[in-house]
């Protein structure tokens, strides 16, 4: 169940925020103020927290920070709040939410932070995923630990939000975490929770991720980036089913059902050093591989269906079939990106169409794997004429460029494609959330521009807000 904090009064307009996320399944916590909202935040942790302008955002945001609860802030006004929302943005708020609230904007502020489960389900046609839903009914209402395996895309936290929603925990709370997204210091805290004095900034007691899933599923996304001093208090806490606060005197009992991804292959990481072999087998105690988009064909047109009629009703704009030439380019994409990739297509396609259906001009594919495989191919001989592959032409246009320049345009186009999205950029990129903003922070520096995130709020004028872009998710 998702959960969502509101900070400032239910009377108002936040009132509405809080009516349209109870009726998509939220759990919601309400304070009155910035001081009360940290200390729901410490007990209970949140999704979401949407926080009005009327309080101090920033002494929320920066509290938060020192105490490493992890949890993103939307800031909420009405549109001539403008310098009071660039000012929380600036102090690190993720977004501002105009006030009064729009329904659709919501659900996406909801959804990108991971907090809006699907009710629908996976969508499924191809027999490799009927199939492995199947397989997932079946081992749904055991207690044991769950693997999900696939490349990056495909649906693992899907895959965990369904297997926990036709559980016998489906009650109980269902608690995500990007393990790939945190440095270990704030993972640590995040998962295990800490007492007051634990570590400067510490001043109250906070509870982790597993205390905060208690009767329920906690997911741990992209466990394969978890430092290996982590992963031996992972095993412990399967093994005797209770966790230490940080600076605690006593273990602290806890039920909870783990569902641990990755897109890595954890066999070859355990072969190479990089897992713990015993924290494997006991994570692997039911396996479920996701196939990926391109090798369940019949998947592709269902799923594009789904997205053109969500974000056409997100956007607020006519709900367009697609024609019968845009659905063969989409049948023959390669779909590196997998189910992620195709979202952010048909997202952007809903955006770009015109006339009454979304037709091939308005269906951009990306060309991820045409510049990998160049980029490759120049870095091995670039003198040389390339083998079989890409065509010369492509190669000649890479050869005598710095390995770093290929790199760049590589990251900077695939961010464009996922609409600014950092998260789903790096898993397409195949590298950790932290490599991929600190390459950001160094392209920035040296002057160039980097497209915006979703939602994120840029500083161009005094008093002026721009405009947040569609959120993808």
């Amino acid at each position: 169940m998702a959960r969502l904090l509101i900070v400032g009064s239910l009377e108002g307009e936040l009132g509405s925020a809080a009516r349209v996320a109870i009726a998509r399944g939220a759990k919601l916590g309400h304070a009155e103020g910035v001081a009360a909202g940290l200390e729901r935040l410490r007990a209970e942790g949140a999704d979401l927290a949407l926080v009005d302008l009327r309080h101090d955002v920033a002494w929320l945001v920066q509290a938060m920070a020192a105490e490493r609860i992890a949890c993103p802030v939307v800031a909420c006004g009405r549109a001539e709040d403008g310098d009071a929302a660039v000012r929380a943005i600036e102090a690190g708020a993720r977004d501002f939410l105009p006030l009064p609230p729009d329904a659709d904007l919501i659900i996406a502020m909801l959804q990108a932070a991971g907090a809006a489960p699907s009710r629908e389900g996976p969508i499924a046609r191809d027999p490799a995923m009927t199939a492995l839903l199947a397989r997932a009914a079946q081992v749904a209402r055991a207690e044991a630990s769950v693997l999900l395996t696939g490349e990056s895309g495909t649906g693992k936290e899907v895959l965990a939000r369904h297997l926990h929603a036709i559980s016998k925990r489906a009650r109980g709370p269902f608690v995500a975490l990007n393990c790939a997204a945190l440095p270990e210091s704030l993972l640590e805290s995040e998962l295990f929770g800490h007492e007051k004095g634990a570590f400067s900034g510490a001043i109250a007691m906070r509870k982790g991720k597993f205390e905060q899933a208690e009767g329920g599923t906690l997911l741990l996304d992209e466990i394969g980036e978890m430092d290996p001093r982590l992963q031996a208090k992972i095993l412990r806490v399967i093994q005797e089913r209770e966790v230490d606060r940080l600076g605690g005197g006593a273990p602290i009992r806890v039920d909870v059902r783990l569902v641990a991804a990755t897109h890595r292959d954890l066999a070859q990481e355990v072969a190479r050093g990089r897992f713990r072999e015993d924290l494997y087998f006991r994570l692997n105690v039911i396996a479920l591989q996701i196939p990926p988009l391109r090798e369940r064909p019949a998947d592709i047109l269902p799923l594009a269906e789904h997205f053109a009629l969500h974000y056409a009703r997100a956007n607020g704009l006519p709900e367009r079939g697609l024609s019968l030439v845009a659905r063969q380019a989409l049948l023959s994409h390669a779909w590196h990106g997998n189910v992620r990739e195709l979202e952010n297509t048909i997202h952007r396609a809903v955006l770009l169409a015109e006339g009454h259906e979304i037709g091939p001009e308005a269906i951009e594919l990306t060309r991820r794997a045409v510049v990998v495989e160049a980029a490759a191919a120049a870095a091995a001989a670039p003198s040389a004429t390339p083998a079989a592959g890409p065509p010369a032409s492509r190669v000649a246009a890479l050869v005598g460029r710095k390995m770093e320049e290929v790199e760049r345009d590589l990251i900077l186009e695939t961010l464009s494609h996922c609409l600014g999205n950092r998260t789903r950029a790096a898993e397409i990129l195949g590298i950790s959330i932290r490599t991929l903003r600190n390459k950001l922070q160094d392209y920035r520096a040296a002057g160039i521009p980097v497209p915006a995130a979703p939602g994120q709020v840029m500083p161009a004028a005094p008093g002026q807000v721009t405009s947040p872009l569609p959120v993808a998710v």
